[in-house]
């Protein structure tokens, strides 16, 4: 029973991560139709920034770890929110005024992954850097199950970000206009809602909260490299197509599935058997139901 708990307790850090990054695919996805695919990067990306705001503010202003932790967090998804929205401007917006097909989006979107993962090869080298620590973790043990104050912190932080983003999309004038987009992106500047203005607070919020998965994520593998954003930048696209792609609560729900399959398989399997048996499960629930958990097959009226 202790083992089951303790893999419960894993998998639901594992999944929050996947769950922070595939909010980012849904949402753009949902108000697009796009899928962007250099999301992961960002994540990324999020993570380096992560690293050179914690390392200035300890090194260079002395700040006390938890200080420094209360400023890097909105530091880090409000850069990481620019980042993202440079590439909605600079990339996805002259193609869509265009009118291009949503194959090249795509293959621009891919491309765009590869140049944030090389470009950061190109200035920062290939070593591996160690991300600072910003609180000191201690560990817990109750009834032979044993956490650290950092897991539950990364749990509980996903659930306040679903929280407030499901509160965002269901009840601010923002978040309705957002739903707007979503159902008829073509009638919504003729009804006076400013559609490239909400198109760019999507890519806010999809961004920063891939940023603070980056955060949370060096703080909890504190090992960064050019390449880390790419195959867990894939999983959280599955997770969020498993769940539902374009409804947030699939793709929260889905991420945390992946996590708990991916956590379980190894605790029972050898792990080289992961990512074989997790993506069978997850393809036999797409053969299932192939519009996701909470996805809804969209219908064409003639």
């Amino acid at each position: 029973m202790e083992n089951l708990i303790q893999n419960i307790i894993n998998a639901l850090q594992w999944g929050s991560f996947y769950a922070l990054i595939a909010l980012g695919y849904t949402l753009v996805y949902g108000v697009l139709t796009l899928i962007n695919f250099a999301h992961g990067d960002v994540f990324m990306v999020g993570a380096y920034i992560a690293f050179f705001v914690a390392s200035f503010l300890l090194t260079s202003l002395g700040l006390p770890g938890w200080i420094a932790l209360a400023l890097c967090i909105p530091l880090t998804m409000i850069l990481t929110s620019l980042v993202g929205v440079t590439l909605e401007r600079i990339a996805y917006r002259p193609l869509r005024n265009k009118g291009a097909h949503r194959l090249y989006v795509v293959i621009t979107a891919l491309m765009c992954g590869l140049i944030l993962e090389h470009g950061n090869l190109a200035i920062f080298g290939a070593s591996r850097k160690a991300f600072p620590p910003l609180i000191q973790e201690h560990i817990y043990t109750i009834g032979g199950v044993s956490f650290t104050n950092l897991k539950i912190a990364v749990i509980v932080t996903a659930f306040l970000v679903f929280m407030v983003l499901h509160w965002i999309v269901t009840r601010t004038r923002v978040g309705m206009a957002m739903r707007a987009v979503s159902y008829d992106k073509f009638a919504v500047p003729l009804m006076g809602i400013p559609l490239d203005q909400i198109i760019v607070v999507t890519f806010v919020l999809g961004s920063g909260f891939a940023g603070l998965a980056g955060l949370l994520f060096a703080m909890s593998y504190p090992v960064l490299e050019p390449y880390m954003g790419a195959l867990i930048g894939w999983k959280a696209f599955i997770a969020a197509v498993v769940g539902g792609i374009g409804d947030i609560r699939g793709a929260f729900l889905g991420g945390f599935l992946l996590g708990t399959v991916e956590i379980m398989v190894v605790a029972f399997f050898p792990s080289s058997f992961r990512d074989l048996i997790a993506f069978t499960i997850l393809l036999v629930i797409l053969t299932w139901k192939p519009t996701g958990l909470f996805g809804i097959a969209k219908t064409t009226k003639i």
